[in-house]
């Protein structure tokens, strides 16, 4: 039995801690937690994620579960020595760049999803919050751009959690219909894990999702059903 029980579901973060177990290459055992029958929300869940959210690990070894990706994966780079330095330096800038995702890219660019994948189709559409959330997620993208400028890697000049926390979010412009134009210094970024085995490999557990990441990728289907998935996450005052 593997240390490391992970429970999770093919989204953004979903896909963080998978992608750091394949990268470590850590044995793991996986649960896939289906939004469609509200699994996230069934009490024995809930024990272990008060949050009814994914992705939860259970560390079987320490005998507890954590939630929150970005605690996770810094438990998990704790835990193996992988992917997080040494230093005190080192650790603190990967740490405000681990921060800078959970506050600021994923609520934006999941804003900019939810307004137009999920609010507009169930006959709710904000123009003034899609541009909003779209407008903001391409400024933090420019960020993100302005810092990768003479760096190969977002933090302490290695591959680190930061880059595994940031890279599914960012990835997503897409998805999020973000233009990443003129953004060169993240597009090589984006090149470079792209082409990293373990990070294609962990796109595809528990499922792959080329509609997020591919413009190429004919996403109707895929679009409608998520929207029906989530028809009930929209209020309504009618």
């Amino acid at each position: 039995m593997a240390d490391i029980h992970l429970y999770t579901a093919a989204t953004m973060n979903g896909y963080k801690p998978v992608i750091f177990l394949e990268e470590a290459g850590v044995p793991y055992d996986l649960t896939f937690v289906d939004f469609a029958n509200q699994e996230q929300k069934a009490p024995d869940y809930l024990k272990l994620n008060p949050n009814g959210k994914i992705p939860t690990i259970v560390d079987r070894f320490e005998g507890r579960p954590i939630f929150e990706s970005g605690a996770i994966l810094w438990h998990l780079a704790e835990k193996y020595g992988q992917f997080l330095p040494s230093d005190p330096v080192g650790r603190s800038e990967v740490m405000q760049w681990l921060f800078f995702q959970v506050g600021h890219i994923g609520p934006m660019m999941g804003q900019a999803m939810y307004f137009q994948h999920i609010a507009a189709p169930n006959g709710h559409e904000e123009p003034f919050s899609i541009k909003r959330y779209v407008d903001e997620s391409r400024r933090l993208l420019e960020v993100l751009d302005t810092h990768l400028e003479g760096r190969e890697w977002i933090a302490a000049g290695q591959y680190t959690i930061a880059d595994m926390m940031i890279y599914p979010w960012a990835r997503a412009y897409v998805w999020a219909r973000v233009s990443v134009e003129g953004l060169d210094n993240l597009k090589g970024w984006f090149d470079r894990i792209d082409a990293r085995p373990a990070v294609q490999k962990a796109l595809t557990i528990p499922k792959a999702n080329p509609h997020f990441w591919d413009e190429k990728a004919d996403a109707s289907a895929f679009a409608k059903e998520n929207a029906a998935r989530f028809a009930s996450d929209v209020k309504s005052d009618r």
